[in-house]
């Protein structure tokens, strides 16, 4: 009578019986994920920390040699999110994961009570640090960014200072005495107007030449205005 023997199976052999490939699957889409948020996140202002929910253990994904992680079109690696992963082959499954980003980073806030129309003043500003996830995408991250502006409408004590609330101040007044700078290739020109309209840094102004003419150009401190060639 024959005797069986037992053969030891090779330690690979054993690792994927202990691991399925839909488990192998598993691992490798959260690996993927972490290693999309890491590069897609660098650079952004303050200390990041990202996290990666899980898949539903019920999900059954066919091996895969290839992953392509992606965000939906129109969102944005930021707070609560997700990233896609599909596989390129030999299988073709998508699935979709949630993550998690925090952004640690200075913001401005109001130390007391601002009314509406009231220029920002150094004394009037304080930094704190928290999560910028949390915080308007357009909450300023120094003090620099709102001295000198005007606020659209009142704001409580200890709340986040936000870009599109602050008005910059006039460079160009409607009435004043400008000039008109035409710069190019190798010339520039200078001419007196006088403004038609207020307008802050970086906006346009239209003023009115000496000869009648209605020119529009950018406006710049000191009265100047650029006219584009």
């Amino acid at each position: 009578m024959n005797k069986s023997r037992f053969h030891p199976a090779p330690a690979a052999l054993l690792c994927l019986a202990f691991f399925p490939p839909v488990a192998l699957s598993n691992e490798l889409v959260t690996a993927t994920v972490e290693q999309y948020l890491h590069s897609q996140t660098q650079g952004l202002p303050g200390k990041v920390t990202t996290s990666v929910g899980t898949l539903d253990p019920r999900t059954q994904l066919a091996p895969c040699s290839a992953m392509e992680p992606f965000t939906l079109p129109g969102s944005r690696l930021w707070g609560k999110s997700t990233v896609g992963v599909r596989c390129l082959g030999p299988a073709n499954w998508t699935v979709y994961v949630p993550v998690q980003i925090r952004i640690t980073g200075s913001y401005v806030v109001t130390v007391r009570p601002l009314a509406a129309g009231q220029p920002l003043t150094s004394t009037d500003l304080a930094v704190r640090q928290g999560d910028l996830t949390n915080m308007p995408p357009s909450v300023l991250s120094a003090p620099e960014q709102g001295i000198g502006k005007t606020l659209k409408n009142g704001l409580g004590s200890g709340q986040p200072v936000r870009s599109d609330i602050l008005i910059a101040p006039f460079v160009v007044q409607q009435g004043q005495d400008v000039r008109l700078i035409s710069k190019g290739p190798g010339f520039a020109v200078s001419n007196e107007g006088k403004a038609l309209n207020n307008a802050s840094e970086g906006q346009v102004a239209r003023a009115r030449t000496g000869n009648g003419q209605t020119v529009s150009g950018i406006a710049r401190p000191g009265g100047i205005i650029e006219i584009q060639p």
